[in-house]
């Protein structure tokens, strides 16, 4: 019985050339990628959370914006607070109550553990007065109250990403208080509010911390494998990925097993070639931004929050954006170059200039952010990372709109206007949140960085 097992086994090896598991394995790493770094992100937050376990189905608040010492998420935001929870669909859905904004723009993204969003609650898709939400997980069946809006969840594990329009630090108090009115709860529990806390929170030691990312780039393709495998036991994959799931069997990854045995040893060589290939891609990507457009701005791509079968857009989404939303909630755009083409540096002094037809027409707000070479805030003395629609800015004359990009200030009376440039390289980011159809088409673009001498 054994010899016929591992003739079996032999003859399996041979109908898989070297080249053909490699290249299965590097797709099926794309493939599983999201689903990694999601649970390893949702691993760690609970492990730093001051309420560890306890936090998951609970919001954690992010009170203020990050600064220039914040290094825990590359290309953070100065647009919103955040409101996150990772969220356990598999006993019963989850209720999330968000009271009334008052018409301040805020937002609910709800993404499942293949970091494909879901729903996005809100003043853009349900308005701002008192709501009600039930997430759901696979299968659950049940009735809900009748004035809970129902949100079906393919996976059991989900991450609710709240954003709420945050118009610079004096704004914090109002905003705590539309923070405070987001809760959680398990249906159980519905209408009373989540349970008392059993232990008080604690300051986690958080020595030793590693980014996600980096967790997995640390991964072999066995222990890689090996933890996906496991994962899609409670994260099943979506409809259209069968193809993909009959792909992967042949590399011997199955829900709750990763069995490459009958390839041989050099057939577990071939999958650890395919898949440190398709890491070496990821990894390389944490700058990269796309192809600079005319202006020297790049694209963005429509598929975005919603990915389909298009598995690597999806993997390099998580690696350099794990979270980021629709085109329709959000457009990011980059820049590393000014109109010349040449790499921004804070040695010089840039311009944008918008005519009055450019400014950007948006339903919530617009920003532009300046972040160093490695994606982070640097210090300034306005301390002042981002410049936007809510800012008070000047607009000349015949309603065109200049923004200062520089390192010195260009002068009292531009001020309003100026975003401090770091010393040395840096990049910028454009936000549009609810952007109008023109931008969602790409038949606006920003203007270019005008190098000024």
């Amino acid at each position: 019985m054994a010899c016929a097992l591992l003739a079996m086994r032999g003859i399996q090896a041979q109908q898989l050339p070297s080249a053909e598991i490699q290249a299965i394995a590097q797709k099926a790493y794309d493939f599983a990628y999201p689903l990694v770094l999601m649970e390893l992100t949702r691993r760690n937050t609970v492990r730093y959370a001051p309420l560890g376990d306890a936090q998951t189905n609970r919001f954690t608040q992010l009170r203020e914006f990050p600064d220039d010492k914040f290094r825990q998420v590359i290309r953070p935001n100065a647009d919103t607070l955040y409101s996150s929870a990772w969220l356990d669909l598999s006993k019963e859905p989850i209720v999330l109550h968000a009271g009334d904004t008052g018409g301040r723009y805020y937002m609910m993204q709800l993404m499942d553990a293949w970091t494909e969003t879901i729903s996005v609650p809100g003043k853009r898709t349900t308005g701002t007065g008192d709501n009600w939400f039930a997430i759901a997980g696979p299968g659950w069946k049940g009735e809900l109250p009748a004035r809970v809006h129902r949100i079906d969840c393919p996976t059991n594990v989900a991450w609710l990403l709240g954003r709420t329009q945050t118009n610079g630090v004096s704004d914090y108090p109002l905003v705590h208080k539309l923070q405070d009115g987001y809760v959680l709860m398990p249906l159980s529990r519905y209408p009373d509010g989540p349970a008392p806390l059993t232990k008080p929170p604690s300051q986690p030691d958080t020595r030793g911390f590693v980014r996600p990312p980096q967790e997995v780039e640390r991964m072999s393709a066995r222990e890689f494998f090996t933890l996906f495998a496991g994962l899609l036991v409670e994260n099943p994959p979506h409809a259209g990925d069968g193809p993909m799931m009959a792909e992967i069997r042949k590399i011997g990854v199955v829900a709750g097993k990763f069995d490459p045995s009958a390839l041989g040893t050099d057939g577990m060589k071939s999958i650890e070639q395919g898949a440190a290939a398709a890491a070496a891609h990821l990894n390389s990507l944490t700058g990269a931004v796309g192809e600079p457009g005319p202006t020297g701005w790049t694209g963005w791509s429509k598929l975005v929050g919603r990915y389909g079968t298009h598995y690597q857009a999806r993997a390099e989404v998580a690696r350099i954006g794990l979270g980021a939303n629709p085109p329709e909630d959000a457009v990011y755009l980059h820049c590393r170059q000014d109109a010349n083409g040449h790499a921004l540096d804070g040695a010089h002094r840039y311009r944008m200039h918008f005519a009055k037809n450019e400014i950007p027409r948006v339903k919530a707000f617009w920003s532009v952010t300046v972040y160093s070479e490695d994606g982070y805030f640097t210090a300034n003395a306005l301390h002042r990372y981002a410049i936007g629609d809510r800012d008070p800015l000047k607009f000349n004359p015949d309603g065109s709109l200049d923004l200062y990009i520089q390192r010195e200030s260009p002068g009292a009376e531009k001020e309003s206007n100026w975003l401090p440039a770091p010393a040395g390289a840096f990049n910028l980011s454009f936000r549009l949140y609810w952007a109008s159809q023109a931008i969602l088409d790409g038949r606006w673009r920003p203007p270019a960085v005008a190098n000024e001498p």
